[in-house]
């Protein structure tokens, strides 16, 4: 078998891996080479090491929340908040393109809905890019709705959809997640 045929079936037993292997846990600086890594793969425009070790930084005054997803010790994913008032802000999520179609998107956002519970606050919002069909879809399962567009606000050329989910710290939203955990499962 080639390198090339090796690597090949690597990343189709990684996509079979089962669910439970996925671990999630806050970013750190040491992680920031593989979030790079994908984030250079998945964004047109992706945030500098600066930006993110000013992200982690911003952690640690409790601004914001960063956490990686990991399966067998290789990073994965991650998703970042910030906070504003009542509101969380989601500011990204990524997935490593070898290992998606196995829900960690959807893990990574529950993670951060359940943190953003916890802390006390009642709203996710978020930015989506107009032609990120698969996004909206995801977001619309969390019960984010359209509220408005960003003219251009992506590198200019490209709007972006504004969303908001409202009163995530009742009883409705909780049993939602639980909904979304069950899919996860199956």
């Amino acid at each position: 078998m080639s390198i090339v045929q090796r690597l090949l079936e690597t990343r189709r037993l990684e996509r079979q891996a089962p669910h439970d292997d996925v671990v999630i846990e806050q970013m750190r600086k040491r992680d920031l080479r593989e979030v790079l890594a994908i984030e250079n793969q998945v964004y047109p425009k992706p945030w500098t090491p600066g930006v993110f070790q000013s992200e982690i930084d911003e952690m640690r005054s409790g601004y914001r929340n960063y956490v990686v997803a990991r399966s067998g010790g290789r990073l994965i994913g991650y998703a970042g908040l910030l906070y504003s008032g009542d509101d969380a802000h989601v500011t990204n999520i990524a997935v490593d393109p070898t290992v998606h179609r196995r829900q960690l998107a959807t893990r990574l956002l529950i993670h951060q809905a359940r943190f953003a519970i916890r802390q006390g606050f009642r709203n996710l919002t978020l930015e989506v890019r107009a032609s990120n069909r698969a996004g909206q879809e995801l977001y619309r399962r969390f019960g984010f709705v359209p509220a408005g567009i960003r003219k251009n606000y992506y590198e200019g050329v490209e709007d972006a959809i504004v969303m908001w989910c409202h009163d995530i710290d009742g009883e409705g939203y909780s049993e939602r997640l639980r909904g979304l955990e069950a899919g996860i499962a199956r």
